[in-house]
């Protein structure tokens, strides 16, 4: 079922790439995933009212590239993985919450004399949220905010200019020092965020997933599993209108069922009504048409008696996961 959907969704999923590549601020993320008992990785890109999702083997430049394209020119909220300072067209935002959580981790295990180093950088770029806040209220304007992003800048680099013996602060100056173009952009574009959060909200229902039944069992299950969710967020309609939508995809002509007779109904079904009884577990209806001469139950109604207890289905079909193979 999964895979029909994919198929035709595949027009879709294509147009959501080209909206993330038109995008002028996209977030990218990944996290880990597993195909077949291996590691895999699963991106997410949040662009501008549009967000896709790719599972694919690793996690480097070219794997991005694939949605995003070599040449993005945009900007990117990103976190500090390396790669993604390979799009050397597109201006970039480091995530500030990354830095921050790194310093609080730093003065955490700081001893005397270790903290100085942390304390200044979380300074700084405390000092950049609160010239964003005075944008927002309009205490700043935009010639002030982009005054106070250089003298922030020139304070980050004497930073990264000073001395220190301790390793643990040194490797926050390198990594400073790596993203030191891409510290204030948020400062110098009103659209662009100070953090990837997008990203971060956009993954987060795939983690929770991957907690739960841990990824796929094949590449082949895994190819609706970027598709489908990528799709599914443009149905902003009601639930009905949503499912009816999702059946469309899902369920299979009738042309292409095969043309066997169906059994005659025993005096029992007749009693009931032409289509049989229903499933002592779910209460489904048995199919118009049958499949030597067993009676299936449709998982469009399970589905529909599963939200009216609101209990959150899991769906997929034979091979596609760990838990439904």
């Amino acid at each position: 079922m999964l895979h029909r959907a994919a198929r035709r969704a595949a027009p879709t999923y294509k147009a959501l790439v080209d909206g993330i590549r038109a995008s002028p601020v996209v977030a990218p993320d990944e996290t880990g995933w597993r195909v077949a008992g291996r590691r895999a990785w699963l991106w997410a890109f949040a662009g501008k009212g549009v967000v896709v999702y790719r599972i694919a083997p690793g996690r480097g430049f070219d794997d991005a590239a694939v949605v995003l394209g070599s040449g993005y020119a945009g900007v990117l909220e990103r976190d500090g993985w390396a790669p993604y300072r390979q799009f050397t067209a597109a201006d970039h935002q480091s995530c500030l919450a990354h830095l921050l959580r790194r310093c609080a981790e730093l003065l955490a295990d700081a001893e005397r004399g270790q903290a100085k180093t942390p304390h200044a950088v979380r300074r700084i770029l405390q000092a950049g949220l609160a010239a964003r806040d005075g944008r927002v209220a309009g205490e700043l304007d935009t010639a002030q905010v982009a005054a106070e992003a250089e003298r922030l800048g020139v304070a980050v680099d004497r930073l990264i200019a000073g001395q220190t013996v301790y390793a643990p602060n040194r490797r926050l100056l390198d990594h400073l020092a790596r993203e030191r173009g891409a510290l204030f952009t948020f400062l110098l574009h009103d659209d662009v965020q100070a953090t990837n959060w997008r990203a971060e909200h956009a993954i987060r229902p795939a983690v929770v997933c991957r907690k739960a039944w841990g990824g796929n069992r094949t590449w082949t299950g895994a190819r609706p599993g970027r598709c489908c969710p990528a799709c599914w967020p443009l149905l902003r309609c009601s639930s009905a209108t949503r499912s009816r939508c999702w059946c469309r995809c899902c369920v299979r002509p009738a042309r292409s069922w095969p043309s066997l007779p169906s059994p005659a109904p025993s005096p029992a079904w007749r009693a009931i009504g032409e289509r049989g009884p229903a499933c002592p577990t779910t209460g489904a209806l048995p199919r118009d048409r049958h499949r030597t001469g067993r009676k299936q139950y449709t998982a469009i109604r399970l589905t529909q008696r599963l939200a009216d207890a609101g209990i959150q289905p899991s769906m997929g079909s034979v091979g596609d996961c760990l838990l439904t193979g």
